[in-house]
């Protein structure tokens, strides 16, 4: 589990590829003082496992479904990626719920400053935008940040300076990919509602010619 606090933005140092997957080397310098082989570490938002250290240097491996449905297939040598260790069960809760299981990607569609802000539209699919509300939160390439704005097919965010230049999102621009997982609560609330309706639209067949036909009827 991550919060979306990014903790320092590391570099691609080697990408090796295979089919459809590959391995990839990050050097980091904060999240390396405590890692182990097996933990967990969020890369542009995705949660990948420690397969090896060699000094500041930490190897992941990306399996096909991970390279497909994430923006890792982009990276080359010398890539700035976002980086955040998992959680621990005595830390301080920054951000919001991160799972690092991405739900899609999203593109950059406009970047305006604003003041001290910098905001971005991100074009999404039709079956993430559902997820979104005004002032509900997102994960943008392991990010945490807050909605502003939701149309038909983007919703916006805003990006402090802070976040601007301790965040890869900083460097991006229009029509650069970005990672997206939605909020943990608004996907459970969907999927419980869509059960319920599923199960009133079940209840609605039961009529009593059904159950007359398949012998439940009675006088």
């Amino acid at each position: 589990m991550f919060t979306g606090i990014v903790e320092e933005i590391g570099e691609i140092q080697a990408i090796t590829s295979k089919t459809e997957a590959m391995e990839l080397t990050i050097t980091a310098n904060t999240i390396v003082r405590d890692a182990k082989l097996g933990d967990s570490i969020s890369i542009n938002g995705v949660c990948l496992t420690i397969t090896d250290i060699k000094n500041n240097n930490l190897s992941f491996d990306v399996m096909p479904e991970t390279y497909h449905a994430t923006n890792l297939n982009e990276l080359k040598k010398g890539s700035k990626v976002n980086l955040e260790r998992a959680m621990a069960a005595d830390g301080r809760f920054g951000g919001h719920l991160v799972s690092g299981h991405i739900d899609g990607k999203g593109k950059i569609v406009s970047k305006n400053n604003h003041s001290n802000a910098v905001y971005y539209d991100i074009s999404l699919s039709d079956d993430l935008l559902g997820y979104f509300v005004y002032k509900g939160s997102v994960a943008v390439d392991g990010t945490s940040l807050t909605v502003f704005g939701v149309s038909e097919d983007t919703i916006t965010i805003s990006l402090i300076p802070h976040t601007m230049e301790h965040t890869v999102l900083g460097a991006k621009g229009v029509g650069d990919s970005v990672n997206i997982e939605c909020d943990m609560i608004s996907k459970y609330v969907a999927h419980f509602l869509s059960g319920q309706q599923s199960q009133k639209s079940q209840s609605s067949n039961l009529t009593k010619a059904f159950l007359d036909e398949h012998g439940f009827g009675g006088n």
